[in-house]
């Protein structure tokens, strides 16, 4: 286990703490929203008085989760917690249109495994080679000396599940699948939430991803693969934007294909990039030279007042360089 000083600075702080808020990335993901729900199970059961706060309400794809329904999106009052806990967030920023209001609160405690991390926060245990927030906030379950309980196995296991593509990435450690043996002990059934992450479309969903696999492009010999989702496709299909999660898979599953790039156009006037890559291609450098950020292999950024073919020529220099 970790005995990074950050770690035993967060768990130190968490056992004195009375009232915690605990805090994910706007816009959560299986790893961003399972980790928080689990730490705020762990830290219910020591008795501390947690409140799980998000940006926006959960997502309909991620409401199979435990304890989903538990958010709140309502503002808190800074002053009534000793502590808040920033989860998953490569910076600051990751906090959402709030964050101003909630890095009030002090101390703020952060765990995070993006490479690439921009510290932030009085307390910070960033370790980049963990396959998700999920597998950290295990580790600090064991510090702080909590037992788990099934619910909070399943946040978890969805957490670590959903991070490591099914234990297919990179980050995908010795560490990491003992961890996911632990917690399969406890009683969690990798079939079921297999099922739920990744076999979860409705028609119309799957109706989009027709829609939007036939916007398929290849470049540099079948390296780079880009696709792209429109706010007039959404229309079409009845779908939202978080119906397109795991859409990106698709293009990257080509066995030519290093780089694959998912463009989604946003009603805010901003079009969302997501990029993944295979092996050795850094797709984080090149996320943060459009002022984003991620994983080696897993990045993205937005970029406001450019169309979708115009981020698409902005990118593909880069992307050129990276697979030649």
């Amino acid at each position: 286990m970790s005995t990074n000083k950050g770690l035993t600075g967060i768990a130190d702080r968490l056992q004195q703490a009375k009232k915690v808020l605990i805090a994910a990335h706007a816009y959560p993901d299986s790893d961003a929203l399972g980790s928080q729900i689990a730490l705020g199970n762990i830290l219910s059961s020591m008795g501390k008085d947690v409140v799980l706060y998000c940006d926006e309400p959960v997502s309909h794809i991620l409401e199979f989760l435990p304890g989903s329904n538990t958010l709140s999106t309502s503002l808190p009052e800074v002053e009534d917690f000793d502590c808040i806990v920033a989860l998953d967030c490569g910076d600051a920023v990751r906090l959402g249109e709030n964050r101003e209001h909630l890095l009030q609160i002090r101390p703020v405690l952060v765990i995070d495994h993006h490479n690439g991390h921009k510290i932030f926060g009085d307390v910070s245990w960033v370790e980049d080679f963990r396959s998700s927030t999920g597998e950290m906030v295990y580790e600090l379950s064991l510090l702080l000396g909590a037992e788990l309980s099934y619910d909070t196995a399943y946040c978890l296991y969805a957490a670590i599940v959903s991070d490591t593509g099914s234990f297919k990435y990179s980050s995908t450690s010795a560490r990491c699948l003992e961890i996911a043996s632990k917690l399969v002990a406890l009683g969690v059934r990798p079939v079921e939430i297999a099922g739920k992450i990744f076999d979860n479309f409705s028609k119309n969903r799957l109706c989009l991803l027709q829609n939007v696999l036939s916007t398929l492009q290849l470049y540099e010999g079948d390296q780079l693969a880009f696709i792209r989702v429109t706010c007039e496709q959404y229309q079409e299909t009845g779908t939202i934007p978080e119906d397109t999660e795991l859409f990106i898979n698709y293009p990257r599953a080509l066995d030519t294909v290093k780089v694959a790039v998912f463009l989604k156009e946003t009603k805010e006037g901003r079009v969302s990039v997501s990029l993944r890559s295979k092996e050795k291609y850094d797709i984080a450098e090149v996320a943060r030279k459009f002022g984003g950020g991620g994983h080696r292999n897993a990045a993205g950024f937005k970029v406001p007042d450019k169309t979708l073919d115009e981020v698409m020529s902005a990118l593909l220099p880069d992307l050129r360089l990276l697979v030649n």
